[in-house]
């Protein structure tokens, strides 16, 4: 890879596994509990991997996590390299926003910020993000369910975060907001993320695939629970089914 500018920061935008604070919209089926662990493992999946990136693309690794009062806790134990900061904010929009005004400091580099719902992101996207951040100001992936997994900035641009959160139009919303404000803005490629238990479904092509490796914790805990979606078994074959 070849990016003029100096490196910059991913930061992984978390929450503590607590019973009844994550994943709440999978319980029901899953239990409080289940959830909970399901995001733990979706949590490490995603910390281990963004450091390996972040190792790659000459960034600096960021837990921000919340609340606030567990970073301490955190510190020892996130893999080595991470600085573990605050979230500020009643808001996931003013907490996303303080963070980028306090980590896209003049001069820093690009900074990228992912969500820890989507432990299936490829290192590749975060590559594409750097690389689109040379000639746009705001870059973004995606989400099936109209919001995004990872945005990148090439500083701080106020306002950009002032839309209403957990809606199905979280992307359009931040477009418009971001071409109100001048900002140039590309989109890469997509992805999911795993918030219904409907979406456990779109970790059937991950389960078979090369990209299984990034999210070995979840694809674990799924199958150690029988949590999978009816009928689909990690590694019976295309479609899910099992085979001969």
């Amino acid at each position: 890879m070849t990016r003029r500018g100096r490196a910059g920061k991913v930061v992984v935008f978390a929450k503590v596994p607590m019973e009844g604070r994550v994943k709440t919209r999978m319980s029901p089926p899953l239990s409080p509990r289940q959830a909970a662990d399901l995001y733990g493992a979706m949590l490490g999946d995603v910390l281990e991997a963004t450091v390996r990136f972040a190792e790659s693309l000459l960034l600096e690794p960021v837990l921000a996590l919340h609340p606030g009062s567990a970073c301490a806790e955190w510190a020892h134990r996130v893999p080595p390299g991470y600085r573990v900061i605050a979230q500020r904010g009643g808001s996931l929009a003013e907490r996303m926003a303080n963070a980028v005004d306090d980590e896209a400091g003049p001069g820093g580099g690009p900074i990228l910020l992912r969500g820890s719902d989507s432990p299936a992101l490829p290192g590749k996207r975060l590559e594409a993000a750097l690389l689109a951040l040379e000639d746009h100001d705001i870059v973004l992936s995606p989400d099936r369910d109209g919001g995004y997994s990872l945005i990148g900035l090439g500083g701080a641009w106020p306002g950009l975060f002032a839309v209403p959160t957990s809606t199905g139009h979280v992307l359009t919303d931040t477009l418009s907001r971001a071409e109100a404000l001048g900002a140039r803005v590309a989109l890469i490629e997509g992805g999911f993320d795993l918030d219904r238990i409907e979406d456990l479904s779109a970790l059937r092509a991950v389960a078979e695939g090369p990209e299984a490796g990034l999210c070995a914790r979840t694809l674990a805990y799924l199958e150690r629970e029988q949590i999978w979606p009816p009928g689909f078994k990690p590694g019976a074959g295309p479609g899910g089914r099992a085979g001969n």
